[in-house]
Parts: C-alpha cells; structure tokens; sequence
C-alpha cells in the first residue's frame, strides 16, 4: 500500500516561505485546513499531499526547482531526514560508479527517484548530493548542528592537515572531513554514533574518491580505529554528555594524562584524540568555554601543559562559535614527538570581539607563526598572549587556560574609546526608560476580581500544560529519549535572564516538545516565579519547565504571562515543603473577556521589556564602572572634580 509521506507545521512554514505563527492561523482561520494525521498534540504532521493541495489552492505555494522538491519530499517522506539523504546519496554513489542502484526497501522514498535523476542529470552526482546536503545542514527540526565551513576550514588550517590523513571521532554528517578535503588531506576517516549520519559522512567522501572511511559507533566505548594513528585529527566532541563510559572506562590505557572525572567528558575526548595522533601531530577540538577553567578538570589540564600537549586555546566570537550562538573555544594538541624541545609557552588567544570575517586569516597567521619559532613571544593587548606555562600551572594548582583571564589589560587609548562608547550606550538605555512604563491609573469603586486556577483552564481547553520534561542524559536512561535534533534547547536559566535557547543541540530529552510563537514558559525551580513568552525563535523545550499553550481564542499569552507572575501566585504557587519549587497548577489567572485581556498584555509586555532593558543597563554598567576603575588606575582617564 503506497504511503503518503507527512510533514511538521515547521516545514509547512519553510515550504511555503512564511513563520510558524502564520501556519497556526491557517489552522484556526480555515476550515478546510488539512487535519493532522500522525504526530503529537504537541508537534502534529500533516498529509504532505494534502497541504500541497491547500497550498496551491490558496496561491501559497510557490514555485519549486528539482532540488527543492526533492529535498522537501526526502525530507517529508523519510524517518529522519538523514536516513533519506542517506538513501538518495546511495543511488547517485551506484549511479556515478555506472553501477545499478540498489532497490530501496522504503516505499516512501521509491517514489521520488525520477526526481533523484533529474536531478542529477542536471548537475552531476557530486553536484546534486552537495544540494541536498546544503539543505539539510541548515537548521531544522531533526536535523543535528553542522559545524559551519569557516569554522571547519579554521580547524583544518590549525591542524595542517594537507598532505596528510585525518580522522573525526565524532563526524556528524562530516562537515569537518569535507573542509580536510578541500584543505588538501590525502585520507579521511571518521568515526559517528548515529549510523545515518556516519552513512552521509561516508557517501560524501564516496561521490569525491577520498580515500578512508566512515565507521559507526561509540568513539568512547567502541573504538573503531584502536591502535591506528593519523596526522592530525579534527573533532567537535559532543558537550556535557555525562554518561560518556566513566564507569567501564575507568583503566583504559587512553587516560595518559589522568581519568576523566564524570563531569569532564571533554578531556575524556582530548585524550583520545591524542592517542590517535602520531608523534608531532596536531588534534584541533572545538570545547566548551568552562572547560579551560573548572576545578574539576585541573589535574589533567595541570599535566598536558606541563607534557607539552596543550599549545594553545583560542576564544571564538559568539557568531561563529557554534550552536545557537554560544560563544567556544578550539583547543590545539600536540602529540609530543621525542626528540622535539619541551615547549616553555601556550598561546591564548581571545578572539570574541574580533570580525567573523578576519578571524581565520589573523589566527591561522599567528598560530603559524608561534608554532614555526617554537613558542616565540606574543604579546597582542587584549588578543593574543604567549603565557608562560610555569606561570599557569603554578596558580594553586588551578591551570586555567581561559584566554580572557590572560591578557594584558587594554591601552590608555582603547580604554579611553571603549569607556566612551559604553557610556553612550549606557545613557541611551536609562534615557530610554520612562518611555517604557506603560501608563496606569488608579481603579475606581469595587476592584474585587473573580480568578480561575491554571487547572481549572486546562480543564476547560482554554489551555494546554505540558511537562515538566526531563533530560535522560545524566540518568543513563536512554530508551525514551529524543535527541535534540540540533534544535536549541530552552532552559531554566534562560527563562530567567531572558536569554534565547542555549542548550546544545545534542541534549536527550524524555519528550521532545518544539516551541511555538505565543507559549508560555515557566521553571519549575527558581528563586522567584519567572515567566517567558515564546516569539519566533526556534527550540526546544528544556527539562524543568512547564510549557503552558494557550488556546488563542480564549487566552492571550502575554496576559497569562503576567498573571502568573503575581506574589500572590509566588505564594500560592511555591512547594509547601519550603524549597524554591513551583506546581503551576495551583497558580490563580483573572476572568477576563479577551479584549481586555490583550490591553492587559499589551501592558504586560511593555514591562517585561522594560525589566530586560534594566538587566541590559546593569550589564553594561559593570563594564562602564570597571573601565573607569582602570582608565584612573592607570591614568588614561582624569578624574574631573564637579565644583570646579
């Protein structure tokens, strides 16, 4: 029986170019809107058929090329999008080689082979399958993040790795393997826990007859290059993974430098990497900015600084630092060779304000150059710095490798020109204010209100509640959970310092609910009751937060939002047994018409932003104070006395 394949509301909204939010009216507004037939109440799918059908029928279907096409139907049509790039990739790989396709077992995905061929009459094998896989490295749901080329071509020039061969033991869908390819490597391999993307990773370097190979499997736990080394290796580890094989792991001969703790699954990945390299080889890691500093891992950074495998660690600009924003650094190894000097430095390098664009080449040059003179002085203010390594490992045992605690302090010039800008920022801030009280009068006569409990509105299908969810990552617990799917992940403290999402993309969550434009979020364990209005900023909804999705013709969110924050709810709402826990259930929302709920929201909304303009004052305050403290300790900024 033939299949039709389904689709998200999210990829309703890509294939007919608009927001999710305008999918959600489509919904409500028209009644002839394609009904789900699979999926979640919370994440529904649609008959991709049908929505074609509505979508051309109303005029918002625009007009699709073979690529397009195809690449929403792989999509739509396969389990993952991975496993369907990975079918495709199967039958362009038998079709460059002249060699019959194999049969495809998927009976969603049967159909769309005269477009794989079109395709690829059109632009070649390579060509077609690098189209696909443009689309499916760009974000979406169920798709993982895919280091971006600039990144990946800055580790592989980091790493030297032309001439030579290379190995990722976590290649994802292997954006690392292909930026060593264009950097001219002579063999690639890798190694990925998701079998489809260890299928995609492969068939790239198929279709472009690099040698090597993508094997798939647990790099950690089931090594399967053990024993073999290469000359460089490039990897983005996944972060903060604590079930990475602690327990089973505990003697393994890899731990050269010491056992990783639990916490510190990223040294666990360091030293596998430097177990793969050959003596004088390079590893560039991409790390998580606490690594450099947490106590936990201070032993082991202590003993590869002072074995001289630790050369340098530079801070990336959060926009180009990886998922979601989320500023990181690159570690850059060195497999010590024997008869090589013990290295006396380690480069720091704080690259977070420096322009995207002139990154690469500033870094690339200056890592040569510290390299090429065997540690040679560096001394860039405010960028870049050759610290002496006695001088790290000597801090109480510390070694805290953050290249922003390391550097000089700036110039009198520069302090004087950031004191100055900041100022400016600052008072357009706090002169911004008032205009953002929203205007209030005193209410008249009898303000007794009726009020309903947030169960009570559930009940009624005024609102939805979903969660608390919880993460299965630290539990172990594995069999119930979804990954992620490179979508950010929405947390407690998110919530709270009204952040976007910022969890990694690879977290395991015991149920994966994506947000929508108008839901209202609330931790579950907080100091004070704190609320967050979604807008249009794609995620996922984090552990320890309740989600509450209000039914637009009977709630307005931003009304809801500001209900729930009252003190009386903080009181009504918190644990009786005294610790900071909320049951929202409890929480206590006005009767209201929907007219006057939205002025309310309205009103709502404009303090919210207010508060966040105030968080954003106080932050760029502490700078300002800071600076002047230096500017006047150092004497680039004079004290001018007001009664003068």
């Amino acid at each position: 029986m033939q299949v039709n394949p389904t689709i998200t509301a999210a990829e309703i909204a890509r294939l007919a170019g608009v927001g999710r939010a305008a999918v959600s009216n489509w919904r409500k507004r028209y009644a002839d809107f394609p009904a789900p037939v699979g999926g979640t109440s919370a994440s529904p799918e649609f008959d991709l058929t049908q929505v074609e059908q509505w979508l051309r029928g109303q005029g918002k279907l625009p007009e699709l090329t073979t690529a397009d096409r195809l690449w929403r139907r792989v999509a739509a049509a396969s389990e993952t999008p991975a496993a369907g790039l990975a079918a495709i990739g199967e039958q362009l790989l038998a079709r460059q080689r002249g060699q019959r396709a194999r049969r495809t077992a998927d009976p969603h995905l049967k159909p769309l082979l005269p477009d794989v061929h079109a395709l690829a009459d059109e632009l070649g094998s390579q060509a077609a399958f690098d189209d696909l896989w443009q689309r499916f490295s760009a974000p979406g749901p169920g798709r993982p993040f895919a280091t971006p080329d600039d990144l990946a071509d800055l580790m592989v020039g980091l790493a030297n790795v032309a001439g030579g061969t290379v190995l990722d033991p976590a290649a994802g869908s292997g954006a690392t393997l292909r930026a060593a390819a264009r950097a001219g490597c002579t063999e690639a391999y890798g190694q990925e826990l998701d079998e489809d993307l260890a299928r995609l990773a492969g068939l790239w370097l198929a279709l472009r007859d690099v040698p090597g190979e993508v094997a798939a499997g647990d790099s950690l736990r089931a090594d399967a290059f053990a024993g073999r080394t290469f000359d460089a290796l490039v990897c983005h580890p996944p972060f903060g993974v604590t079930n990475w094989g602690h327990e089973e792991l505990g003697y393994d001969p890899r731990w050269e430098y010491g056992l990783p703790p639990r916490t510190e699954p990223e040294l666990a990945w360091v030293q596998h990497a430097l177990t793969h390299l050959r003596p004088g080889g390079h590893a560039v890691l991409l790390m998580p900015p606490a690594a450099a500093g947490r106590r936990a891992g201070r032993r082991i950074r202590s003993r590869l600084l002072r074995g001289g495998a630790l050369r340098a660690v530079v801070a990336l600009p959060s926009g180009m630092a990886a998922p979601h924003g989320v500023p990181l650094h690159l570690w850059v190894l060195r497999r010590p060779a024997a008869d090589a000097p013990s290295p006396v430095k380690v480069l720091l390098v704080d690259a977070a304000e420096i322009a995207v664009t002139e990154l690469p080449a500033r870094v690339l040059d200056l890592w040569r150059s510290f390299h090429a003179a065997h540690d040679a002085e560096v001394e860039e203010i405010g960028f870049a710095r050759a610290v002496p390594i006695v001088d790290l490992v000597a801090e109480e045992g510390e070694s805290d490798v953050t290249p922003a605690r390391r550097q000089f302090a700036l110039g009198g010039e520069q302090t004087r020109e950031q004191y100055l800008r900041l100022m400016e920022q600052l008072n357009a801030l706090v002169g911004g204010l008032p205009a953002l009280m929203p205007s209030v009068t005193p209410a008249a006569g009898d303000t007794s209100v009726l009020h309903t409990s947030v169960t009570e509105l559930v009940r009624t299908g005024a609102l939805e509640l979903i969660g608390p969810i919880r993460s299965t990552t630290d539990a172990g617990d594995t069999s119930a959970a979804d990954g992620a799917g490179g979508l950010p992940v929405l947390s407690a403290d998110d919530v709270v310092e009204g952040s976007g999402p910022s969890g990694d993309g690879s977290q395991r969550l015991s149920q994966r609910v994506e947000l929508v434009a108008g839901d209202v979020v609330v931790p579950v364990a907080v100091r004070q009751l704190a609320t967050r209005v979604i807008d249009d900023k794609k995620g996922l909804l984090g552990p320890n937060l309740y989600l509450l999705r209000p039914n637009p013709a009977a709630l307005d969110p931003w009304f809801l939002a500001g209900q729930l924050r009252t003190s009386a709810n903080q009181r009504q709402a918190a644990s009786l047994s005294g610790s900071m826990r909320f049951d929202i259930r409890r929480a206590q929302v006005r009767r209201l018409p929907l007219t006057e709920q939205r002025e309310y929201g309205a009103a709502f909304q404009r303090l919210e932003t207010l508060e966040s303009t105030i968080r954003h004052a106080a932050l760029v305050s502490a700078d300002v104070v800071q600076l002047a403290i230096d500017g006047l300790a150092g004497g680039s900024l004079l004290p001018v006395n007001p009664t003068h």
